[in-house]
């Protein structure tokens, strides 16, 4: 394919049959294609190959990306510049003019008029037999008809006199019959060609953050058999419940959770997130993701199409495959352009003919016309761009599914917040100690911390883990015993240790307010008792994600106005609304409740985007203008949003709504080209104005144009100003921020 009149015809062609929708995309040379499941595919290939076209089925785990260069192309493309150079010199340059030069450059012209613009020509009469024009149409009839000029004035009209000179002219003017035009016949072409090499290329790095992230997957895996030796194996071999070594350096071989070992990964090349993040036993890895730390055993969990990488890069190609309102509108235009432009180019011939003009005059304005004309522009001007924004996308942990996406996105102006796991780590950490007379806060955690030690709660390991981390290494417990909904027990250093719920015992003051100021907060109080005498109250709860405060704070900047809706309490959601600055706050809401609160929105005007990670986010992600999900949130979620933030990180949301913007501009900037390209230059063409041979310069740098705008998304950066970490107010918490652990439990 090579313009939009070509994506026009395929998706025409496919759609006759019953049940068909297609989608073709002119940058990546692919079409996405529905159909009932008694329609075979052979039957799809050959009505692309009815339209004139050849296609192929694309295999399972094809790469991503524009199809690479054709080394054909560009030996034509040398073998025509070697050509069509001298014939330009000689026939532009009046001094360099000898004695039977035009019968030199007429031995030139000829294999680039037959040989080098075999493909134009070819393409042409494709779409002849199909009753159908395109872009080559235009080429190929400008080439023909300023080539055979050429030759009538050569052979017949007087040009072949040996001394005959021919001044070089920038518009269309008259030169009589006498005048030859073989800088047009060789110069469009080689413009084109030349055009269009470039233009693949320029497409090419378009797609590179794509291909490189379906690249990311290791080859080969380590594995550890069950008598614990080791052997590698190629990756697919690998299969669900496995095990495998992942030794500093390399990069994890595919999804898994690790078994033994503690590390650091860097989740970089496919989250965007800087910073490594730490792993032990229990916790998820991602293929793809690269090991600078010591060596870790991973129990394979997907394998192959189920993993992490699969699925963004699956997620990333679909949404490469949809089209945006405005190239829906470009492509119905670009249906009509070519038969258009052939009508205006006759028109042309036969006025000037009509007018009195010089024959030579009239053909030289209807060549221009054909050539000048651009449909090519047009069909490039969004998948370009969606191809480029797409891929960054996927480089800073936003994946969207479509062009429609990233124009709800743009219309947003209403985001609603999940509470638990969205806006919090959606993990039980200890929030507060409180203590009565007696012992100090560090030597009570510790000894709560040694009996919790023990315990399989989310509140009892969140203990455990505080006191671990300000205490150092944990005493050991005797007589432990655990009681279902009342905590836990034993001795510790000769003490008597309990940890659990508080119950009718009367507490101290400070201890009862500290029980009462843990509930306002939506936090979980726990009693720790030595010697059956109340010591202290540990406040565990969810806590604010790190980067939250950040995050909403620059979308507020945006303009946007941000909601939380959550299933929490009340006092956990003031809590929480109170420290990240969020006004409007709906608590205790069920997920028929949370989608009712956004069709009250949409009603009132709003455009709202839901950002959500939960099974019971999963009505109101769908039921929004815009469902955004956390890639470590359920797959319920996941399905029901159209954008999903691969990393933990919410500011990804900010740096969504900042590149669909920038998408959208760049989109209207290439299709206002397109448009005005043609609706300047096709005129100027009619009345004289343009010679062919610059007409064709015009129309592959119009193309090379759009493509070059397009390509300044792949280094667009989100421009959050301030380093991560600084100046973000008071409120900000402290969790790791990859939102995968426990939710929040309940009162013991």
């Amino acid at each position: 394919m090579t313009c939009a009149a070509c994506v026009g015809r395929v998706e025409k062609r496919l759609a006759r049959i019953d049940g068909v929708t297609a989608g073709v995309n002119l940058a990546t040379g692919r079409a996405r294609v529905l159909h009932p499941a008694g329609v075979p595919v052979a039957e799809l290939v050959a009505a692309v190959e009815r339209a004139g076209y050849t296609a192929e089925p694309l295999p399972a785990g094809a790469p991503v990306g524009v199809a690479a260069e054709e080394p054909d192309e560009r030996w034509r493309l040398l073998v025509t510049a070697l050509l069509a150079v001298p014939v330009l010199v000689l026939s532009m340059l009046p001094s360099a003019q000898f004695t039977a030069w035009q019968w030199v450059c007429f031995a030139l012209a000829v294999p680039v008029v037959t040989w080098g613009s075999a493909g134009f020509h070819l393409r042409a009469l494709r779409g002849l037999r199909h009753a159908a024009a395109t872009m080559d149409t235009l080429v190929s009839l400008g080439v023909v008809a300023s080539f055979g000029w050429s030759a009538y004035a050569l052979f017949l009209g007087g040009a072949g006199d040996p001394d005959m000179r021919m001044p070089f002219s920038l518009t269309a003017d008259g030169g009589g019959t006498a005048h030859v035009y073989l800088e047009a016949a060789v110069g469009v072409p080689l413009f084109v060609l030349a055009g269009r090499l470039l233009e693949g290329r320029v497409r090419r790095r378009s797609g590179s953050a794509l291909r490189a992230l379906a690249e990311l997957g290791a080859k080969q895996v380590c594995l550890r058999e069950a008598d614990g030796e080791e052997r590698l194996v190629p990756i697919e071999l690998l299969l669900p419940g496995q095990e495998f070594v992942v030794r500093p350096g390399e990069r994890v071989a595919t999804d898994g959770v690790v078994v033994d070992g503690g590390s650091a990964l860097d989740l970089s090349l496919l989250t965007g997130e800087s910073v490594p993040v730490e792993v032990g036993p229990g916790d998820r890895v991602a293929g793809a993701t690269v090991n600078v730390g010591g060596a870790l055993v991973v129990r394979a969990t997907a394998v192959g199409a189920d993993t992490q990488l699969a699925r963004i890069t699956a997620l990333v190609a679909e949404a490469q495959a949809g089209k945006a309102r405005a190239q829906r509108l470009a492509d119905a235009v670009a249906g009509v352009f070519v038969p258009c432009v052939l009508a205006v180019a006759a028109s042309v011939l036969g006025f000037w003919l009509g007018a009195g003009a010089a024959p030579q005059a009239a053909v030289t304005a209807a060549v221009a016309v054909l050539v000048v004309a651009c449909p090519c522009a047009l069909g490039l001007a969004t998948p370009t761009a969606l191809l480029a924004a797409t891929g960054r996308g996927a480089e800073l942990g936003v994946l969207v599914r479509g062009p429609e996406v990233l124009e709800s996105l743009r219309r947003v102006d209403t985001v609603v917040m999940d509470k638990t796991g969205t806006l919090t780590t959606g993990r039980m950490e200890l929030a507060a100690v409180t203590t009565a007379d007696g012992p100090t806060q560090d030597e009570t955690l510790r000894l709560a911390g040694a009996v919790e030690h023990r315990s399989e709660h989310p509140i009892g390991r969140a203990v455990a883990a505080a006191a671990r981390e300000r205490c150092g290494p944990l005493p050991a417990v005797t007589g432990f015993a655990a009681a279902t909904g009342l905590g836990v027990s034993g001795t510790v250093e000769g003490r008597a240790v309990r940890v659990g719920r508080p119950d009718d015992t009367a507490l101290p003051p400070a201890l009862a307010e500290a029980v009462a100021q843990a509930g306002e907060a939506g936090r979980t109080a726990v009693v720790v008792e030595l010697d059956e005498r109340p010591a202290a109250v540990l406040a565990v709860g969810d806590t604010v994600r790190s980067g939250s405060w950040r995050a909403l704070h620059r979308l507020r900047g945006l303009g946007l106005e941000t909601v939380l809706l959550t299933g929490d309490g009340p006092g956990a959601a003031r809590a929480v609304a109170a420290e990240l600055g969020i006004e409007r706050v709906h608590s205790s809401a069920s997920p028929e409740r949370k989608a009712e609160v956004v069709a009250e929105l949409r009603a009132a005007g709003r455009t709202v985007a839901v950002v959500g990670d939960g099974v019971n986010d999963a009505v109101a992600l769908a039921s929004a203008d815009l469902g955004v999900a956390l890639a470590s949130g359920s797959d319920a979620a996941i399905g029901a949003a159209g954008l999903t933030l691969v990393r933990g990180d919410i500011e990804a949301v900010v740096d969504a709504v900042r590149l669909a913007r920038q998408t959208l501009a760049t989109i209207r900037a290439n299709l206002l080209w397109a448009f005005g390209y043609n609706l300047v230059l096709i005129p100027l063409a009619a009345v004289g104005l343009l010679n062919p041979m610059l007409a064709a310069v015009a129309m592959s740098l119009s193309s090379l144009l759009v493509v070059g705008n397009s390509l300044r998304l792949r280094t667009w950066e989100p421009g959050r100003g301030q380093r991560r970490g600084q100046g973000q107010g008071q409120g900000r918490g402290q969790g790791r921020g990859q939102g995968q652990g426990q939710r929040k439990g309940g009162r013991r």
